[in-house]
């Protein structure tokens, strides 16, 4: 019979785990303490920690290397990731609802930041975001896929405010779009072509101090994507 207590003595321990990581002010890659040591520190049993630490390298706060020891983990969003993917996968229909969530998210962030992203860029070299915005244009008229240069524009922007959880979150949010993407519709020549172009005129209106510009190159850098899932959710009902 299971203890009705293990659950509560499980989350303790994950907590005693986390406290322990604050206190020695541990940094991702930093080598944990043995598993006795922990055991004796903690005052737990072997198998509660061993479930502690189960739970916590699921969630990237740990890291278990076989022959090594164990280490604080990179605490990426590679859980939110999996997580979200495969529930688009394994839901019907949550693919499109997931992915719609993911864009409304991605909008608002966009808009929230504007004014950060204009006010550092304003007067600036934005020659590398430009050369983004060429690869993509060169990219689109090969027909070939310009994923990677988007990602990147967009990561490169999350480095203009120095804000890292912002760059996670767009990188999260990309690697969810690759995995469950593909199952959607297919963007037009139209689509693809206003993309890019909305991304240049990010660019122009952030380096202009235009606020209002570029929140429109925004809304217009979503349009075509907005379009393809309205029309994946009409497919859908329809069948």
């Amino acid at each position: 019979m299971t203890n009705r207590h293990e659950p509560q003595r499980l989350r303790q321990t994950i907590q005693s785990v986390k406290e322990h990581i604050l206190r020695e002010k541990l940094q991702p890659g930093d080598a944990m303490p043995t598993e006795l040591q922990l055991i004796e520190a903690l005052g737990v049993s072997r198998s509660n920690l061993r479930e502690a630490i189960r739970s916590l390298v699921t969630l990237d706060i740990l890291e278990v290397r076989h022959g090594t020891g164990m280490f604080v983990g990179q605490m990426s969003l590679r859980p939110l990731v999996e997580g979200l993917a495969f529930k688009g996968v394994v839901l019907p229909g949550e693919d499109y609802e997931t992915l719609r969530q993911i864009v409304d998210v991605r909008i608002g962030l966009d808009h929230s930041l504007a004014p950060g992203i204009v006010e550092r860029m304003e007067g600036q070299d934005a020659s590398g975001l430009m050369s983004l915005c060429d690869a993509m244009t060169q990219k689109n008229e090969a027909g070939e896929s310009f994923g990677a240069e988007d990602r990147a524009f967009h990561l490169t922007l999350a480095e203009v405010l120095s804000n890292e959880l912002y760059a996670q979150l767009v990188g999260a949010f990309w690697d969810v779009h690759t995995l469950i993407g593909p199952r959607l519709g297919v963007p037009t020549p139209q689509d693809l072509d206003e993309t890019v172009q909305a991304h240049r005129d990010m660019v122009d209106a952030a380096v202009a101090g235009d606020l209002e510009g570029y929140r429109l190159a925004v809304e217009q850098h979503y349009a075509p994507l907005l379009r393809v899932l309205n029309s994946s959710k009409q497919a859908v009902t329809a069948g």
